[in-house]
Order: structure tokens, then C-alpha cells, then sequence
């Protein structure tokens, strides 16, 4: 094997450019989603037209956590057009397919430091990323950097709100989403959760998670996904990286997702391994009161 040597890249910016237009860029992605860092995803659609908000340059899918990703592309600055475009895009989504969970996602390659101060006030609100594209030229190649500047995915819930309801959110509704059995094991794990937490907490039905609230605010240090036939379970623990493998020799399929750890739950897996999940539920609660 030859021995690397260093070779210092030269940014280009694309919007100059006339070989690399946003069609390039377009295909470059949906060949290989995965150059942007979010995981391996498929490209459900592209220049998907929206009624009174233009096209949708992009819209991916993680069909593993059933999100989709609506993907608003531009050469150049970030500017208010784009920046509402992509908003408006991911709100057409989630009220066509109110089933998923939807991210926005604004590409840009220069994202400036007011637009991004803006973007950040959506905290909690809008789950949001904001990626910078960084074309490099490395001698007669190019090379396409997805830096990612904002990621507002994993505060949605973490943050501690005043609790309101959603529309149509219940317990029945889980149930003729995702059967009785499923929907038990959310309840059963809230048992386990009030032997530490005090006060003690209940299950707030949403119209794409059930977490948890102690009556007045919501508390999400644990929220559950329900599926057909599982669930994922996603908890704040300390070190969340060392967790995987011990799940996983217990046949609990884990990864780690920003901060936290998603847990796939099938009823009898979940009968198997009782007490392990009590030691993780547990550990959450002392992180989350400590």
C-alpha cells in the first residue's frame, strides 16, 4: 500500500462554477445519501412540486425510525427564500403524512451567522438541520464536505415544556396504530420508571411519540415510538456508547443517536430481559434527577 501524503484542498464555491450546477448536486446526493451524515437513507423523491411553495428539491426516508427528511438545497448563501421554503416544505410533509416523523433540512454553502442565530430560535419547535456544503478541489478532483452547523433533531422533546396535547393524541389511538400488546409495554416500562422518579410520572400521548410528564410539563427523558410489532425505546443514559453491545448480547437491537440510545422492544425480548431494562430505565431516572 503507497504511503499517504498530505495534499492541502482548495475551497471552490459552486455557485460559480458552471460544470457543478445544483442538478450535479441533486444526483450526487440521491446516488449516496449517506454523504450528508444522517445515516443510510433512501431517496423517496426529487423536484417533488408542492402546491403554493414551489419544489421540494429533496425528500428522504430513514424507514427503520419511519422519519423522512425534507431536504431544501441551495448554491451560495443561506437567504430568507430558501430558509422559509425549506420551513414550509417540511409543513407540507407532516401534514400529508402526519404518520411519520419529519426533519427539515436546509444545505447551504455558506451559512452566515445571523441566518443561523434565526434558525436556532425554532429550537423546540421545528425539528431542524442545517448542513454547509464544502466543495474542495484536491488537485483534479472534487470533494463534496457535509459539515453539519445545526442539529435541533434531539430537542423536540428533551427540553422541559409547559405539556399541551395534540390533536387526536390518546391512548386509543396507539392502540389501533400499534396494538394493545405494544402499547403495554409502554406502561409497564412507566412502572419501572416511577420506582426512582418522584414525582412520579405518566404518559403523554402525541400524535408521533408517547414521552413522559409529571402533569404540568413535559419530562422526556424517555419517549416511546411505537411500531406494529415493537417499539423503540429512546433514553438519556451516561455514556450511551457503552450500552449498544451490552444490548445487543441480550438480542435488544441498540444504537446511539446524538445523545441518545434508541432500544428496539419486541414483546418477548422484552419478557427476556426484565431486569435489564429496569437497570437502564432506572439509570436514566437518577441521571435526569441528579
Amino acid at each position: 500500500m503507497a504511503a499517504l501524503r498530505y495534499v492541502k484542498p482548495e475551497r471552490i464555491w459552486l455557485l460559480n462554477n458552471g460544470t457543478f450546477n445544483e442538478a450535479w448536486l441533486h444526483s450526487r446526493i440521491a446516488e449516496d445519501p449517506s454523504i450528508l451524515g444522517l445515516g443510510e437513507l433512501d431517496v423517496l423523491d426529487r423536484e417533488r412540486t408542492q402546491e403554493r411553495a414551489g419544489r421540494l428539491d429533496l425528500l428522504l426516508s430513514d424507514l427503520r425510525k419511519s422519519r423522512r427528511y425534507e431536504v431544501e438545497i441551495m448554491y451560495g448563501a443561506a437567504d430568507p427564500s430558501h430558509i422559509m421554503r425549506c420551513i414550509e416544505n417540511w409543513d407540507i410533509e407532516r401534514r400529508r403524512y402526519p404518520a411519520y416523523e419529519h426533519v427539515a433540512v436546509l444545505i447551504a454553502e455558506d451559512i452566515t451567522g445571523r441566518y443561523l442565530n434565526i434558525l436556532s430560535l425554532f429550537a423546540g419547535s421545528i425539528p431542524l438541520i442545517v448542513i454547509q456544503l464544502n466543495a474542495l478541489k484536491v488537485e483534479e478532483n472534487v470533494v463534496l464536505d457535509f459539515v453539519q452547523v445545526l442539529n435541533q433533531t434531539s430537542l423536540r422533546r428533551d427540553d422541559e415544556t409547559r405539556m399541551t396535547k395534540a390533536a387526536g393524541s390518546s391512548r386509543d389511538t396507539w392502540v389501533s396504530y400499534a396494538g394493545e400488546k405494544i402499547v403495554a409495554l409502554t406502561e409497564r416500562m412507566l412502572t419501572m420508571i416511577n420506582e426512582k422518579a418522584e414525582p412520579k410520572q405518566q404518559l403523554n400521548f402525541m400524535q408521533q411519540y408517547i414521552g413522559l410528564t409529571d402533569g404540568s410539563k413535559s419530562r422526556n427523558f424517555v419517549y416511546f415510538q411505537p411500531r406494529k410489532k415493537f417499539l423503540y425505546l429512546d433514553i438519556n443514559v451516561s455514556l450511551p456508547e457503552e450500552w449498544p453491545s451490552r444490548l445487543e448480547e441480550a438480542g435488544l437491537p441498540a444504537s446511539v443517536d446524538g445523545n441518545l440510545l434508541e432500544v428496539t422492544l419486541e414483546p418477548a425480548k422484552f419478557d427476556q430481559n426484565e431486569e435489564l431494562i429496569r437497570t437502564l430505565l432506572n439509570q436514566a431516572v437518577e441521571i435526569y434527577q441528579a
